[in-house]
């Protein structure tokens, strides 16, 4: 992957890497669409909308889009994204929202068996890859890989050989250096949660839950988001005293970017083996009073002058395949040859007997 052009790569990064994930398609006739972005201003409106605690958006870009259209976009944070699509599942009668983004593949089916959302294709997907729309109730936004991250540095000093794979994190040698979160409340949690699924089977000698057995027992510390554990526990990132945290394998460009001082390597690695691919969705609330509006707020978020500060602000890649990748993250995220999978519908049919075994597990 080059960084000399940013847009081929992340054509090719889609094209090579992205998964299916299936979660059930309603009728398209039911859907509506137009031929381009509408741009003619509206009176003015305010749209609400509901996002995870990582979502980024510049003043700026929110500024100029009101200016433009009329809108006036109110960011309502809700905590994770397992508990952001828990408070809007269990407020739908009420919503709080008109719009909401964040609803990873992990928790989609979720929102969808709950109704959360109205159908709407922006004719802004034609800049997005076939492989990454799963429902024309929801609009693919970025996507990125869940995986162990690692501080080199720790390591090093320790002079411990990191894990190459998930079943290493088993071995004694690696007792309390992991911090992951949990799948109930957290979408990496839950993708992590898969990732174990897919790699030891329900059924065997081994399988995923002796695989947590293992893990609780080698006194993993689980967390309720992703920000508790990478800020408040992960060595490379806090204070904390775990070298090994679930997070993304786009993470380690944020070290380098961000860094107090000028560095040329990041200080993290990504385990490349036990990677789950995480696609994060858009959706207009069904029943709001705005639809017009929300319209305009998902090709918004869909264009490139929000998808083009995706990988800066969330460090996670873009889904409009126009998008431009900035040529330290080219250089630096890590993307794993072969991520893992769920078979179709497996997550719609299971998650909620996952989660409650996982809870069983980890509360012994």
């Amino acid at each position: 992957m080059s960084a000399k052009n940013p847009k081929r790569s992340i054509r090719r990064l889609i094209a090579i890497v992205v998964l299916v994930v299936a979660a059930g398609c309603s009728d398209p006739a039911t859907t509506t669409s137009s031929p381009a972005p509408t741009t003619a201003p509206l009176e003015h409106v305010e749209i609400i909308l509901m996002t995870h605690d990582s979502f980024v958006v510049s003043d700026e870009l929110l500024e100029s889009f009101e200016t433009e259209t009329g809108i006036e976009i109110r960011v309502l944070p809700a905590g994770d994204a397992g508990t952001m699509v828990n408070q809007a599942v269990l407020t739908k009668d009420n919503p709080l929202a008109d719009v909401i983004f964040g609803v990873d593949n992990s928790f989609l089916s979720r929102a969808l068996d709950a109704g959360l959302f109205a159908p709407y294709l922006s004719p802004l997907l034609a800049s997005v890859p076939d492989e990454l729309e799963i429902d024309p109730r929801v609009t693919p936004i970025d996507f990125g890989d869940v995986c162990i991250n690692w501080d080199k540095a720790y390591f090093a000093d320790a002079g411990l050989t990191p894990p190459k794979t998930l079943f290493d994190l088993t071995d004694a040698i690696y007792r309390d250096l992991l911090v992951v979160q949990s799948p109930a409340t957290s979408s990496p949690g839950l993708a992590f949660l898969y990732s174990t699924i897919a790699t030891f089977g329900e059924n065997g000698d081994y399988t995923w839950i002796d695989f947590w057995t293992d893990l609780r027992d080698n006194n993993v510390l689980v967390t309720s988001g992703w920000e508790e554990a990478y800020y408040s526990y992960f060595t490379a990132a806090s204070d904390g005293d775990r070298p090994m945290v679930v997070s993304y394998a786009s993470s380690p460009p944020f070290e380098v970017i961000y860094a107090t001082e000028p560095i040329d390597e990041p200080p993290t690695a990504v385990m490349t083996q036990g990677c789950f691919r995480q696609i994060e969705y858009a959706g207009i609330v069904a029943g709001t009073e705005a639809r017009p509006a929300a319209e305009r707020v998902i090709d918004l978020l869909l264009s490139t002058r929000f998808q083009d500060g995706i990988p800066l602000s969330m460090f996670v890649f873009p889904a409009n395949a126009d998008a431009t990748l900035p040529p330290a993250f080219v250089e630096h995220a890590v993307v794993p040859a072969d991520p893992l999978s769920l078979p179709d519908g497996a997550t719609e049919a299971n998650v909620r007997l996952w989660i409650l075994e996982w809870t069983e597990v980890m509360s012994r």
